[in-house]
């Protein structure tokens, strides 16, 4: 067959209308695998797709929110300086009640800096040497404190560094002052929480108005009792979050209080209610900060390295609202779905099943449009092939 031709064939096809034909087939195990897998496609959608999923209500997932937070509680440190006692304005970074903070437990503090030359701290890589040509004029150590003088002078007993012009004395051992905050797990973080889907107009907070006005003086957070005083002592974050605090105390770490908002806006809006949950996100927190004064016409610093639990406030939501469309396509899906049997029930019954052959003779017939053949009579015109009578026999 030629290229023509095949393209001919192909395009004459294409015009070709294929409809279903029913066919009973008197087997007992095709009809059981048939109702079988019947009824799991009308289980998943009756049970997974609208019940459990709620697929007939329109959906948004990305609530406004606003968060609010508030510390209460007071810390104590014993350091060579003497007992001092911390309050919310200094343990708390930063102090303005963002989604976002974090709460000291310890700090290494390097006071009196100046600018000077001083050896660097031995820590730095590259910063030990054995003589001035080890330590290159000018150099800067990207983990280093300082510009090299070019100097290698004595850091502590045998060791020696590169001297460099910096802050000094550079933060180490020797020059740190280390003061841990106690009774931190005692302290209380409050946190009020907004939520607005704006596609359905449906606000609510996750703090409760009730008639005391000095209810959420002396509430504590419950999940069963009291699920809108949203008080939480820290070491009930911190057992939640699957930690403890004599870990958090020695390098800090960063938690996170995830909030979690599922609303049905079908149902009454005193079902919408918050769910929270806790995680240790990541172990290991700090950063550094810095006070400058004068003395004697020469400015110094006191470096803070502050070690902390950083507290991530994290919120989530979901309303759902019936609506007739996404009702009608998940509907339409569904009576879609069920025809899925009947293809693989067909696939069984011409590939496995005896006498395959048969049933594909009688499930696939061409219908092709007979047209009547014409001949040649002797009179050299045309007339329809048929039982000579005299009816249909002409003379020349």
């Amino acid at each position: 067959m030629g290229f023509k031709a095949a393209c001919n064939f192909c395009w004459a096809d294409f015009w070709n209308y294929e409809t279903q034909k029913v066919m009973v087939v008197k087997n007992r195990n095709l009809g059981i695998i048939y109702r079988i897998i019947q009824f799991i496609i009308i289980m998943y959608f009756v049970m997974y797709v609208f019940i459990i999923q709620k697929s007939y209500q329109e959906k948004e997932s990305a609530p406004e929110s606003s968060v609010i937070t508030k510390v209460k509680g007071i810390a104590i440190t014993n350091s060579s300086l003497g007992k001092k006692v911390w309050d919310v304005a200094e343990y708390i970074n930063p102090p303005e009640g963002r989604d976002i903070f974090s709460i000291t437990v310890q700090t290494r503090t390097t006071p009196y800096q100046r600018m000077s030359t001083c050896p660097e701290n031995d820590n730095v890589p590259g910063s030990t040497c054995m003589s001035d040509s080890d330590c290159v004029f000018g150099e800067m150590d990207l983990l280093g404190n300082g510009v090299k003088t070019g100097r290698c002078v004595i850091y502590r007993d045998s060791i020696k560094t590169c001297e460099v012009y910096s802050w000094c004395p550079v933060e180490n051992e020797a020059s740190t002052r280390i003061s841990v905050l106690k009774g931190i797990e005692n302290f209380t973080l409050f946190i009020k929480n907004s939520i607005h889907f704006p596609r359905f107009g449906f606000s609510k907070r996750n703090i409760q108005k009730k008639a005391d006005p000095g209810y959420l003086r002396h509430c504590m957070f419950d999940e069963d009792t009291n699920l809108y005083c949203p008080i939480f002592p820290l070491g009930f974050i911190i057992e939640k979050a699957g930690d403890t605090f004599e870990n958090l105390s020695k390098k800090g770490g960063v938690l996170g209080v995830i909030i979690n908002w599922k609303c049905d806006l079908d149902k009454a809006a005193s079902e919408c209610n918050p769910q929270y949950s806790f995680r240790r996100l990541d172990s290991g927190y700090n950063f550094r900060k810095t006070k400058y004064f004068m003395e004697n016409g020469t400015e110094y610093r006191t470096l803070t390295k502050i070690f902390g639990i950083r507290i991530d406030i994290i919120v989530h939501g979901e309303a759902g609202k019936f609506n007739i469309i996404p009702m009608i396509i998940n509907v339409a899906s569904a009576l879609t779905s069920i025809g899925i049997g009947s293809f693989l029930c067909d696939w069984i019954l011409l590939t496995f099943m005896n006498k395959n052959d048969v049933y594909s003779e009688k499930k696939f017939e061409e219908v092709i449009k007979k047209e009547n053949k014409l001949s040649h009579n002797e009179c050299g015109t045309e007339q329809e092939l048929g039982p000579v009578s005299p009816h249909n026999y002409k003379q020349c």
